[in-house]
């Protein structure tokens, strides 16, 4: 029997996708790791892969198709011995999942079962954009990465796919894991039948929250405006997201703030002497050329090296205190915004920290990260100083456990020995996260960014 090539879950985040561009088409012959298509995702564009050997029998779902949901089966793969007249079935195999959405037929559902009437429609889905697809649970309820065909050949030879080691891509269960796996005792077919019971449980209890109205709902809202004076822009999958975390943030995550003035006047010059003097290469193109800003990713991870119990992520049983400072910075690009992560940014030099976000931030604008490049961190820096915002107050993007918010560097007075004096002047404000780290030591954070800010030979030992 064909096997359905899926859509992927290329982020834990990734409910669902976009697909852009097939990269193969109807008849053509893919291996494993070969590159079939580019999903765009709510962050980037990534690209595809085979997981299994085949024929592409049947694409079935369309370029530029978006809001296909993980795991909705987008085309058909044809294994060895099949041809096209055994696609007969796949539709079939192919539609049970969008069966499971029940909008076009509501009718046989309530025969079936009314108390489930509710949830069929709008939560039917939800299993599938969750991660748990039905055919190769492990026993304790974790997901099980394996192909289709793998997942098919484990259950006709009776092998525990969660006793298997995975060599396929990113460590996924192939066929050839299958074929050299000992059989063991087939996993009992009542086993697997618990999981549609507790995917609707699942989905009812998640139903409240994503359904909840809060506040005005949208047509009270457009019915204050008069019609023809305003567009609708729809929401997008990164506007979708940022709605959706930001919210949970200032929701669920204690913010506080602190704030504190840096003088940058030794800062700007040490950085005109650095810049001037880099080496160049034969085009007469500077090997870097340093920014303000990364001199903030600097201090403020070297601040909370020397602060470690604020270098620190909250979960609701422990706290994680990182060992290395790997800080994100928020990045706009049109219409939305990445928070791409400098990993290890306390033992990297100015000049490497320099080139790397150069180059993610361009890739950031291409929607060309990767997930490894945009998740994690312990910290994030929000600069809108280049706007000339003196200064303002970032929300936490979770799994931080705080974030700087850097406003513009400008002239103004201060007070040097009793008397006034013009120097430029940085406004900075950290916000934290009151579960992981209290008042004090988010002060202490603070002033050690400052010190170093202010003396920034320190950041160079």
């Amino acid at each position: 029997m064909p096997t359905p090539i899926l859509m992927p879950a290329l982020s834990p985040t990734m409910e669902v996708g976009t697909l852009a561009k097939w990269l193969v088409k109807e008849g053509d012959t893919v291996s494993s790791g070969d590159v079939i298509a580019e999903i765009e995702t709510d962050k980037a564009t990534m690209e595809v892969e085979a997981v299994d050997e085949g024929i592409i029998g049947k694409i079935l779902v369309g370029e530029g198709t978006a809001d296909v949901p993980v795991n909705e089966p987008i085309a058909m793969l044809l294994g060895e011995g099949e041809d096209a007249k055994d696609l007969g079935a796949a539709p079939a195999a192919a539609a049970a999942k969008p069966e499971a959405k029940a909008e076009p037929a509501p009718a046989p559902a309530p025969e079936k079962a009314a108390p489930a009437t509710t949830e069929s429609s709008a939560e039917a889905p939800r299993p599938a954009t969750n991660g748990a697809a039905a055919p190769a649970p492990a026993a304790e309820g974790e997901r099980v990465f394996a192909s289709p065909l793998a997942k098919r050949l484990a259950a006709e030879k009776g092998i525990d796919l969660s006793a298997v080691a995975g060599t396929g891509p990113h460590g996924r269960i192939v066929k050839r894991d299958v074929e050299e796996a000992k059989p063991g005792a087939a996993k009992p077919a009542p086993a697997a039948a618990p999981a549609p019971a507790i995917a609707p449980a699942a989905a009812a209890a998640k139903a409240p929250a994503a359904a909840a109205p809060v506040g005005m709902s949208d047509d009270q809202i457009r019915a204050m405006f008069e019609p023809g004076t305003y567009r609708e822009i729809p929401h997008d999958g990164m506007r979708k997201t940022i709605a959706r975390r930001l919210t949970e943030s200032k929701q669920t995550i204690p913010h506080f703030y602190l704030s504190v003035d840096c003088e940058l006047d030794a800062l700007l010059k040490v950085r005109t002497e650095i810049n001037n003097g880099a080496p160049t290469d034969k085009d007469g193109k500077a090997a870097y050329k340093l920014s303000v800003n990364d001199f903030v990713i600097k201090a403020l991870a070297l601040a909370l090296k020397s602060v470690p119990l604020a270098n620190a992520t909250y979960t609701s049983t422990a706290r994680l205190v990182h060992e290395g400072v790997d800080v994100g910075v928020a990045v706009a690009i049109p219409d939305g915004l990445i928070t791409p992560v400098v990993r290890k940014a306390d033992q990297k030099t100015l000049s490497t920290i320099s080139n790397e976000m150069k180059d993610l931030a361009k890739r950031a604008r291409d929607k060309k990260l990767q997930p490894s490049e945009y998740q994690g961190g312990s910290t994030a820096v929000s600069n809108l100083g280049m706007f000339g915002i003196r200064e303002f107050a970032a929300v936490i993007n979770p799994p931080h456990g705080s974030i700087l918010a850097v406003g513009e560097g400008a002239q103004r007075p201060v007070v040097k020995d009793g008397a006034i004096a013009i120097a430029t002047v940085m406004t900075v404000t950290l916000s934290v996260d009151h579960r992981v780290v209290d008042g004090a030591l988010g002060a202490e954070t603070l002033q050690a960014f400052k010190g170093l800010i202010e003396n920034p030979m320190r950041l160079f030992v």
